[in-house]
This record gives C-alpha cells, structure tokens and sequence, in this order.
C-alpha cells in the first residue's frame, strides 16, 4: 500500500510538473500592414487564452530590441505563454524571447535574424532610401504593391485592405526601419519557424524553416490557417 501510494504521488507530481511547463496564454503579433483580425481563422483549443500584443507607434529611433521592451509590458510572466508572430511580429517575438521566457515561439513567414532578410532589405539600409519617402506614401504603396507582390491576397483584398486602413502611418514608417536596421544574429532555441514556399517578401530560399508550407505566401497566416494551426497545436502538445 506504501509502494502504491509513492507511486501515485510520483504521477501526480509528474503531471503538475508536465502543466506547469505547458502554455495558458498565446499572444498573437501580427505583421506590418496587418491588425489581430490577421488570426481570425485560426480557432485555438478553449485550454488557451488568446491575447493580442498592440502595436504603439515607436519614437523614433526605435529599434527592434528597444521596442520589444515595450511590448513586453504587454506580456504576463507569472504563468506559462507562448509567443506567436507573422512577419515583423515573428522577428519581435524572437527579441522577446530574450527579454522573457516563453514556452515556445513560432514565427510565419518571418525572419529569426538578419541574415534572412532578402540582399535588398541589405541596400535599403546602406542607401536609406526609406527616410525621404513620407509615411503616407509607404502606406499607399503597400496598398498597391501588396496584391503584385503576394497575389494570393487577392482572395482577402477587402480583408487586407481593412487591415492597412486600421495602421497608423508613422508606425509603418518606424517599423520599416527598425526591419532595416536589425543586427540579431542568433535566436532561442524556443522559435519554431513556419515558412511558405512561395512567399515573395521574406523569399524562402533565405530562410531555414522548421515547417515548410507548400505554395504558403506571405500571407498564409490567413489564407492557410489551418495548416498552419496544426503545426502550432502539435508542437504545443
């Protein structure tokens, strides 16, 4: 009966051990030109409680470690969380891996460090180019580029289009630059990296994917959100 008992308060202390390290909380970063509706598709098992980071504008001379400070306020670490990112809102996370201590982080057509950022993203910041162009006119010319660029968002164009119209100019403009001007070079072993093959605006020959989602673009957060769903709740597991 002794035997019995120490037995079963061993599996009990394994499987109070086992909750502690698993993720309550899942905040969602999205990307550039997109809002929270960016993960409207993805249901989440009801064991999670969903959280969106907010994007404030960036003083200037942000960069993406010093604004990642200030989303981390955002971030409760008393319990268990998880970090989820598209875009410039995986390369934040992977700078709040840092400053925190998530369970896991997943980044979606994103980036870990600079070396898999495009050779372009490497001249734009020798001849910043970027600093003459107003904020407007890098908010218009998403709107316009992003259908040539990533055309699969033609099939959500009034859900894009939504999005952009809710970004604040001078975010845009900051955030471009932080992106420009990041020097990461290495990343937790916590990321896990979710990349599509035909994403044009983080190409995925540039990058070393943990997940590779076949034809996945730029912007399979939504356009292929089940898939992507399975991959996150199976490394959550």
């Amino acid at each position: 009966m002794k035997r019995f008992s120490i037995y079963m308060a061993f599996c009990l202390f394994s499987l109070l051990s086992l909750a502690q390290t698993q993720p309550t909380t899942l905040y969602l970063l999205p990307g550039l030109g997109s809002t929270s509706h960016l993960f409207d598709r993805m249901v989440f098992d009801s064991q999670y409680t969903i959280k969106h980071i907010n994007y404030p504008v960036p003083d200037s001379g942000a960069t993406m470690t010093s604004y990642a400070h200030v989303l981390a306020i955002q971030i409760d670490t008393t319990e268990p969380f998880a970090l989820i990112g598209t875009s410039i809102g995986g390369m934040l996370a992977v700078e709040l891996a840092d400053i925190l201590n998530p369970t896991k982080v997943f980044i979606i057509a994103s980036a870990k460090t600079r070396d898999e950022l495009p050779p372009r993203y490497t001249f734009q910041r020798a001849i910043p180019i970027h600093k003459l162009v107003g904020e407007n006119l890098i908010k218009n010319s998403t709107r316009f580029l992003q259908p040539i660029v990533e055309p699969d968002s033609k099939c959500d164009q009034n859900v894009y289009q939504a999005m952009l119209d809710d970004k604040d100019p001078m975010f845009m403009k900051r955030a471009v630059e932080m992106i420009l001007l990041w020097d990461r070079t290495n990343y937790s072993d916590a990321v896990v990296h979710i990349h599509g093959t035909k994403d044009h605006t983080l190409p995925f020959r540039c990058v070393d994917a943990d997940y590779v989602i076949e034809d996945g673009s730029h912007m399979m957060t939504l356009t292929r959100a089940d898939e992507i769903l399975q991959i996150i709740q199976f490394e959550l597991e």
